[in-house]
């Protein structure tokens, strides 16, 4: 049996991309910060007939992260897909306001480094061993598309974390070659759950599970934004998992 870790599961996406690989026989681990969240989204997979452990941790956390990550290869076996889209919630959007391009700071900047580009760059490093061992294996990661296609400046501390990490994965696809292991980035330019139905939950994981069977893109671009998407006043629409 197969194991598909989503790292930073959540009700929309998350859910719907443990369902959609569950279809094809995958056991789903669910990693985020909260339980109750974790849980909700478990039974609802459980209720549809898949085996489905969570594992709370907070990304931002490198040490429960990759603790986390050991109890699911200890109770679920190796992890043949890392699904890895954190989201920040408005607790962490709180403490660590969007800043735009023309006020960034430092201190803006370090804020978001933990939950997108340390976190993600710790999970890969702790499943991509094995994976390259047994020559196989699927490592997605998502991001806004401010992370490099888009250009939003009214989110730039956290599109210059994301960014960072779209270079990571598309340099690590190019690194892979020939090793059995797929490595892509998908860009989602869209509210996920609004607009088109190619921004819908089960049209994105639809697009994952194609990435994986196919393992042939660098990227992905899923782009359902509005023509007035730079206004300000949108900002607070950014978490949508």
């Amino acid at each position: 049996m197969s194991t598909i870790v989503v790292v930073g599961a959540g009700p929309q996406l998350g859910y719907a991309v443990g369902r959609r690989f569950a279809a094809e026989g995958f056991d789903v681990a669910l990693i985020a910060r909260t339980r109750s969240t974790l849980e909700k989204v478990a039974d609802q997979l459980a209720a549809e007939g898949t085996r489905v452990e969570v594992f709370p941790a907070d990304i931002t956390d490198r040490t429960a992260l990759l603790a986390a990550l050991t109890e699911v290869e200890q109770r679920l076996g190796p992890i043949d897909v890392l699904e890895y889209s954190p989201a920040p919630t408005p607790t962490d959007l709180s403490a660590a306001p969007i800043v735009g391009a023309l006020d960034l700071t430092v201190d803006a900047v370090l804020a978001q480094l933990d939950l997108f580009l340390l976190g993600g760059v710790a999970a890969i490093q702790h499943v991509l061993p094995g994976m390259l061992d047994r020559g196989t294996g699927t490592i997605l990661v998502t991001s806004g598309a401010g992370s490099g296609p888009l250009i939003a400046p009214h989110v730039a501390n956290i599109q210059v974390a994301t960014a960072g990490l779209r270079n990571y994965l598309l340099n690590l696809h190019a690194a892979l070659a020939g090793t059995g292991v797929y490595a892509a980035h998908v860009a989602i330019a869209a509210f996920i759950g609004q607009g088109a139905p190619t921004s819908q939950p089960d049209a994105i994981a639809e697009a994952y599970w194609q990435l994986h069977r196919d393992r042939s893109a660098p990227e992905l671009l899923i782009e359902d934004l509005p023509a007035d998407y730079l206004d300000k006043g949108l900002a607070d629409k950014f978490t949508d998992d």
